[in-house]
């Protein structure tokens, strides 16, 4: 894969954060997803990697997914934006090498950040049960390289602990710590299970922090001015767009096949789709040349 030259979207990210204040970044997954939320002037966006496996393959994020199934998606996401994006790498598809040729993957792809987590492999989603950690040590290395094989020092790296359920939040914050010293760029502990425990993992950890809102997890949703409050730099909503999306599917489905006519539906429905696959641009440039 030839190289984007898109650093200015990773050091618009690292400059961001280090103004202070809390960034939202709503969960896209493919490229309507992508292009809504990048017209909304979000100051970045975070591709989840449940909903761009469910959406390009039809399949639970549980392994299942590999480097080349999503550093397409990730190329074909930040070709169609312009604003920053966090993108999900799992555990790097893989041992150390692996690591390595994700991080210029999905660097020269794109992305203002990549996300690597400690689970074993296969992986998990992240509020799922059943989750395994692998040794602190071994993530520690692949922390290292990860820093190491990045190209430009913008781009940052996210290291993901998914221990605290699986071994309780004091475990989470000690490797939450020894993933800083490694180089981590920011810290991202899964599954806190009350507002305490967000509270706690803000006080202890002193490095920008992703917290994760997800629908329907083991996390309470919380404002962002409140996560900002707690010591948050950057709160993501991996699910929102996918699970609305989905709901407003099946309600549009279940009319028409009760009704057998999509008039007069009740399901909101959005008119600007022509310009936001770039139509406009289309039918200028027929007019132009004459086709």
């Amino acid at each position: 894969m030839s190289e984007r030259p898109t650093t200015n979207a990773s050091a618009t990210l690292r400059q961001r954060l280090e103004r202070g204040g809390i960034v939202i970044a709503p969960g896209v997954y493919d490229m309507i997803s992508a292009k809504l939320a990048d017209r909304m002037r979000f100051e970045a966006l975070y591709m989840t990697g449940y909903g761009t496996v469910a959406s390009h393959l039809g399949l639970p994020d549980a392994g299942l997914a590999s480097y080349a199934d999503m550093v397409g998606r990730v190329a074909t996401i930040c070709g169609g934006t312009t604003t920053p994006l966090v993108a999900d790498a799992d555990t790097g598809y893989g041992g150390l090498l692996n690591v390595q040729r994700t991080v210029r993957g999905y660097e020269a792809a794109g992305v203002a950040a990549i996300q690597i987590e400690d689970q074993e492999m296969p992986k998990k989603c992240g509020h799922t049960p059943g989750r395994r950690v692998v040794p602190a040590e071994d993530m520690v290395v692949k922390i290292k390289v990860a820093v190491e094989a990045r190209r430009h020092p913008e781009t940052m790296i996210v290291a993901r602990t998914d221990a605290r359920t699986g071994h309780g939040l004091d475990e989470a914050l000690r490797r939450a710590r020894l993933y800083a010293d490694a180089g981590a760029d920011v810290i991202f502990v899964e599954s806190p299970e009350s507002e305490a425990e967000l509270e706690r993992i803000g006080r202890e950890i002193d490095k920008p922090l992703l917290a994760n809102m997800v629908e329907f997890g083991k996390t309470p949703r919380v404002e962002a001015e409140r996560l900002k409050k707690w010591g948050f730099d950057i709160a993501i909503y991996p699910g929102l767009g996918f699970s609305v999306a989905a709901e407003a599917m099946r309600l549009a489905w279940e009319d028409l096949k009760a009704r057998g006519t999509s008039a007069g539906t009740t399901v909101p429905q959005y008119r600007g789709m022509h310009e936001l696959m770039g139509f406009p641009e289309v039918w200028d440039f027929e007019k132009r040349w004459g086709l």
